[in-house]
């Protein structure tokens, strides 16, 4: 059944005298903000990992993909590995930051060697 569809059946309810005008109207607030907390929950399950490599040369983005949260996630527990032991960041600090409300950069390291800096930020 659709939220339309509990509308509908509340405002039947109302005509017929089944409810008070108030009593539907706090029906009609409670499924309201019932499809408001599940859009909510689905658009923070949608997060995304952005992998960005630039070239500390020339500035030129060499690397710029976005990677569902869910395939991070899975990728995690199969064992991969995204940064060097050194780096000063694991993978469950990657789970965490992609689980938390807030949008951001996650990780920053420059590689001189290699004349790259690898952002990864939370979207």
């Amino acid at each position: 059944m659709t939220t339309a569809d509990d509308r509908l059946r509340i405002l039947r309810m109302i005509e017929q005298g089944q409810i008070s005008a108030e009593e539907g109207a706090r029906l009609l607030e409670a499924i309201t903000d019932g499809a408001a907390r599940t859009r909510a929950r689905a658009e923070a399950r949608a997060r995304s990992l952005r992998v960005v490599v630039t070239d500390l040369h020339s500035r030129r983005q060499k690397i710029n993909v976005t990677i569902p949260a869910s395939l991070v996630s899975v990728g995690l527990k199969l064992g991969a590995r995204l940064f060097p032991r050194d780096a000063g960041v694991t993978n469950d600090d990657v789970l965490r930051a992609i689980e938390r409300d807030a949008p951001g950069r996650i990780f920053e390291l420059q590689d001189l060697e290699e004349g790259e800096r690898i952002e990864i930020f939370v979207e």
